[in-house]
C-alpha cells in the first residue's frame, strides 16, 4: 500500500525559493505533495486552516510577520501542523528562538537535496529535523546561554510536573527516544508515551524538543 502524502505548505517571500523547494520536494521524494505558497508570514494562519497540512515550511525573515511570530501563531491552532523553519542564517539566537517557537526543526535552505528531503521526512514521523550544520550550535546555545535567572525560570516552570512526568521529561533532555526512556525507568513503552502527552499539555509545549531545551535550562540532563 503507498503512503499517503506528506501535504506541505511552503510560506517564503522569495518566489524562487519556493520553486526551488518544490522541485526539491517534488522530485526528490514522492511523499510530499505541495498544497499552497505564501509570501509572508501573516498568511500562515489562513494557508493552514484552509488546507490543514501535516507540515509547514517557514521562511524566517520576511517583510511583515516573520517566521517566528508566524510559527506561533500556526501552533496555537487546534491540530497544528508540524512547522519547520528554512533560512540562510545559522546564528545561534535565531535556531534557539525558532525551537523555543514549538518548531520542529531548522534546515539551511543550501542543505543538500537528499539531505533536507531525509530531515522533512524525519520531521513528519515526529523526529528533530536540523541541519547538521545547525546541531553543533543548538547543543552549544542551549548549554552555554542558562545563566542562573533562566536556571530558575526554567526550574519554576517545570514544578508543574509530578515526580515521575520529571523524570521522564529528564530522559528527554537526555536525547532518549521512548523506548530508551522505557527501560532505564522500568515501564511500558505505553506508560511513557502517555506520560509524554501529559507532560507536554502542562508546560504547554507541542514537542519534546522543547522540553529538552527547558531541561537543558533547568540544568537538570
Amino acid at each position: 500500500m503507498t503512503a499517503e502524502p506528506i501535504r506541505v505548505v511552503l510560506v517564503d517571500d522569495d518566489a524562487l525559493v519556493r520553486a526551488g523547494l518544490g522541485m526539491i520536494l517534488g522530485g526528490g521524494s514522492s511523499r510530499f505533495e505541495i498544497v499552497a505558497e505564501g509570501s509572508d508570514g501573516s498568511e500562515a494562519v489562513g494557508l493552514v486552516e484552509q488546507h490543514r497540512p501535516d507540515m509547514v515550511l517557514m521562511d524566517i525573515r520576511m517583510p511583515q510577520v516573520d517566521g517566528i511570530t508566524a510559527t506561533k501563531r500556526v501552533l496555537a491552532l487546534t491540530d497544528p501542523p508540524k512547522v519547520v523553519m528554512l533560512t540562510t542564517f545559522n546564528t545561534d539566537d535565531l535556531v534557539i528562538a525558532a525551537l523555543r517557537a514549538g518548531a520542529h526543526g531548522f534546515l539551511l535552505k543550501d542543505t543538500p537535496p537528499p539531505e533536507m528531503v531525509a530531515a522533512l521526512e524525519a520531521a513528519a514521523s515526529g523526529e528533530r529535523a536540523l541541519s547538521p550544520k545547525v546541531l553543533g550550535a543548538v547543543i552549544a546555545a542551549a548549554t552555554s546561554n542558562s545563566g542562573d535567572r533562566r536556571r530558575d525560570d526554567a526550574r519554576a516552570g517545570l514544578e508543574a510536573l509530578s515526580v515521575k512526568e520529571l523524570e521522564v521529561a529528564v530522559e528527554i533532555g537526555r536525547g532518549l527516544s521512548n523506548a530508551e526512556i522505557a527501560g532505564t525507568l522500568y515501564q511500558s513503552v505505553a506508560t511513557v508515551k502517555a506520560t509524554v502527552t501529559r507532560v507536554l499539555t502542562k508546560l504547554g509545549f507541542t514537542n519534546r524538543t522543547q522540553v529538552a531545551l527547558l531541561v537543558h535550562d533547568a540544568q537538570l540532563d
